[in-house]
């Protein structure tokens, strides 16, 4: 038994394209337009062709009854077909086309008619309003059909009424005109309907290239999957128009520039404030994977125009990478300064075991007590002047890193520096940045020296950092502080350009500054501001103003990655 066939069922309905429901839609509505108009003015034409015909009748009824030879013979002669009454109706019927010229007397008895054989009878339709001396105008059947009718009183010499005049049109050819005014109107509609039908063809393919011939049940897909995209994703979304204003953030963009859904509508430099970030986002900074310091956060963004003119731009957090690569720099500087201390501590071991070998003990024991009380007397003497111990432990082993690279790394004997830091590891930070670039720039060079001096006004603390380096170019001194700018090869974990914008971030958070000029030498001099960086002489913390905001150090609570070993020359 072979089995039963499916059976295809018919399924009306919409079509899914968008442009063909437009243009179906446009033509159902223009097409019922086109009718409705239709049947609003064929309703009223009826009715003023039914007037018109009225009046007609009535006025034809008025100019007969008016004719003194009808009311005289009326008077003066009995009826009969071909009596002077009945030749001028039939005379007055033909010249207006009339259908029927009715004469009859007070007895309702006909004087004329178009059947001669009527006349002499009693009318069928009552004659009582026009025998009282009103003008009568109705639609009514009579012996010869429906017709449009006109009646008015007779009246003789004396104004006296003597019976009635009733005058028909036929109905057919009221009926006649309207129909024959339908074929013109149908026109007149339908030429309607095609420029309609016209103008709905193109606006649906309009709709067609914009919504590029989807169905609308695709288009709510795409948005359903636009929406769980754009906040699903780890990666934020910034969509702007062709004025460049903000018209979509995603919830990892709002989050990344710390604004919400009020800066949708304004633009950049309204929703961000004047900056690099602003000038990324906008396009006014070209490139790829630009780097941009928004706060406390490092970000890479890139900026992809539209056809509309607008712009999406993406942003990625790279805090956290940053984070780790200066972590990584941090411990190949613990590295190298173990490495420069042990190459150090083989060369004085070697030394020692020749002194002994050669039985110079008292050579020996001179040159052990020098390199022991070396050691001893640097390290006093940072102690001595940075009572900070982090700060103290940071120059110490910067100190031994210098000395491995060729570079004398002094501490001025201005410093003076004590353990009431608010934020110490902050200003750890800053110092290691600084004194990390200044090494990099005298590395190499005839007598590099790298000098630190930290002094305190009050609560305000000052950090100069001098080098013997090549200095930085007037016109390039305030680039240096720019995310991004560097004139030296990325290291292995990502790019530069981010340790100086960082470093004066921070000042600036903390309402002081960072500027670069010249040293006595000839070498660069950074200069860094910390306000309300001491805490009161009992050690207890003020409370930090309100222009500081929230704790921008590398190393705090805060999370913000240490720019070590970064440089914007």
């Amino acid at each position: 038994m072979s089995p039963t066939p499916t059976v295809r069922r018919l399924r009306l309905g919409l079509p899914r394209r968008v442009f063909s429901q437009v243009l179906l839609m446009q033509v159902a509505i223009a097409a019922g337009v086109a009718v409705l108009a239709t049947g609003l003015f064929l309703a009223p034409l009826s009715k003023q062709l039914d007037q018109e015909a009225m009046r007609r009748a009535l006025a034809i009824a008025q100019t007969t009854a008016q004719d003194p030879e009808i009311a005289e013979g009326v008077l003066t002669t009995p009826p009969s077909r071909n009596g002077p009454v009945q030749e001028e109706a039939e005379r007055i019927r033909h010249a207006t086309n009339a259908e029927y010229i009715v004469v009859l007397d007070r007895h309702w008895v006909r004087w004329s008619h178009p059947t001669p054989e009527r006349i002499g009878q009693r009318v069928s339709t009552d004659p009582r309003d026009a025998l009282g001396g009103r003008d009568v105008m109705e639609i009514d059947r009579g012996t010869l059909g429906r017709s449009a009718r006109g009646k008015v009183p007779l009246y003789d010499a004396d104004h006296r009424i003597i019976g009635a005049v009733s005058v028909g049109i036929a109905y057919d050819s009221v009926r006649a005109r309207l129909l024959a005014a339908i074929p013109g109107l149908l026109a007149y509609a339908g030429g309607a309907l095609a420029v309609g039908a016209l103008a709905a063809w193109l606006i649906s393919r309009r709709v067609q290239r914009q919504t590029r011939d989807l169905a609308f049940s695709d288009i709510s897909a795409l948005l359903a999957e636009r929406e769980a995209m754009l906040h699903g994703i780890r990666e934020g979304v910034v969509a702007l128009d062709r004025g460049g204003r903000i018209r979509l953030l995603n919830d990892e963009a709002r989050r990344l520039l710390g604004i919400g859904d009020e800066a949708v509508g304004k633009s950049l430099d309204e929703a961000l404030g004047e900056g690099r970030t602003a000038d990324v986002l906008a396009g006014r900074v070209t490139g790829t994977d630009l780097l941009t310091v928004r706060g406390q956060r490092v970000l890479v963004a890139n900026r992809m125009p539209t056809d509309d003119g607008g712009a999406v731009a993406t942003l990625r957090d790279r805090t956290e990478l940053e984070q780790l690569g200066r972590e990584l720099d941090s411990t190949r500087g613990l590295i190298d300064a173990l490495r420069a201390q042990d190459h150090e501590h083989a060369n004085r071991m070697h030394t020692l075991l020749g002194l002994l070998e050669l039985e110079m003990y008292d050579d020996a024991v001179e040159f052990v007590g020098e390199v022991v009380g070396d050691h001893r007397v640097t390290a006093e003497q940072v102690t001595e002047k940075i009572q900070d111990p982090l700060l103290a432990a940071l120059l110490v082993g910067k100190a031994t890193v210098a000395a491995e690279r060729g570079v004398a790394l002094w501490v001025s004997e201005r410093t003076r520096l004590p353990d009431r830091l608010v934020d110490p590891r902050g200003l750890v930070t800053v110092v290691g940045n600084l004194v990390d670039n200044a090494l990099d720039a005298v590395a190499g060079t005839p007598h590099a020296r790298v000098e630190v001096e930290l002094r305190t006004e009050g609560r305000t603390v000052v950090l100069r950092v001098r080098d013997t380096g090549p200095g930085i170019p007037a016109d390039q001194r305030e680039l240096v502080f720019t995310d991004g700018w560097s004139t030296k090869k990325p290291p292995a974990h990502g790019k530069r350009g981010l340790g100086l914008p960082l470093v004066r971030r921070l000042a600036e958070r903390q309402g002081g500054g960072a500027t670069v000029g010249t040293a006595d030498g000839g070498g660069a001099e950074f200069t860094v501001v910390l306000p309300e960086a001491l805490t009161d002489a009992l050690g207890a913390p003020q409370e930090e103003p309100a222009s500081r905001g929230p704790d921008t150090s590398a190393a705090g609570t805060a999370g913000v990655p240490a720019p070590a070993a970064e440089e914007a020359r």
